[in-house]
């Protein structure tokens, strides 16, 4: 609420028990001191703590930047440049949150969630039963039990479970996960025996892998799968 103060009449302004300075024949007011605005306060830290710098949680997705005609990149830059005028000293570091296409949600809360922001409550997942596959954590839950895929087993099923749906072929992979001058570049027959290994570890799962015969493979959403789904980092599909 905005309260704005009233110029008071001639007829009923109080008269001034100050006596003016004067300066020849000319009388001068004197000047009231303004008194400075309060800087703004950060709330309080734990004892034995400092504040270091903050967050500042930007929810603008790639088609409502399109509509305010800027692009993500020029607005990060922009926003260093504010703060390396304003602060020279102020260390910076922008990190761009990534969602699944149609996730939906609000974006600010996409970005607060993906960033880990503690204010934000993370949905409780259930996870009996049925199988995990947790994207943000790298790791695949069956029951109460971590499977235990090495990092390439993750990250081929990570880039299957990321194109729900939809077939992805053998070269599709190799061209997605492995540098075209890769030494341990992979062949399409390698992809089959990397598969067969990924679906040794899943168990009772192994079928949520589902091969397309003369195609590649699938991954189709069942009751008994939740996918978490990460929201940040570099594209997931690079080894």
């Amino acid at each position: 609420m905005t309260i704005t103060a009233l110029r008071p009449s001639l007829s009923t302004r109080r008269p001034s028990f100050e006596a003016p300075v004067t300066s020849g024949s000319s009388a001068v007011a004197p000047k009231r001191a303004t008194a400075p605005e309060p800087a703004p306060r950060i709330r309080p830290v734990p004892d034995g703590t400092e504040a270091r710098g903050f967050v500042l949680y930007v929810g603008l997705g790639e088609d409502a930047a399109a509509a305010d005609h800027i692009e993500l990149a020029r607005l990060v830059g922009e926003l260093r440049a504010l703060t390396s005028r304003l602060a020279p000293s102020a260390q910076t570091h922008a990190a761009v949150a990534l969602a699944p296409s149609g996730a939906g949600g609000r974006d600010v809360d996409v970005v607060r969630r993906a960033l880990g922001d503690p204010a934000v409550q993370q949905p409780a997942v259930e996870t009996e039963p049925g199988i995990v596959i947790d994207l943000t954590r790298k790791r695949v839950a069956i029951g109460d039990d971590i499977a235990p895929l090495t990092y390439r087993e993750f990250e081929l099923l990570q880039h299957i479970v990321l194109r729900e749906g939809s077939t992805v072929d053998r070269c599709a992979i190799i061209d997605a996960l492995w540098d075209a001058d890769a030494a341990d570049r992979p062949n399409e027959r390698t992809i089959d025996v990397h598969v067969r290994r990924l679906r040794s570890k899943l168990g009772a799962y192994a079928e949520i892998i589902r091969t397309v015969r003369g195609a590649g493979y699938r991954f189709d959403r069942h009751a008994d799968v939740t996918v978490l789904a990460t929201a940040t980092g570099p594209s997931p599909d690079r080894f």
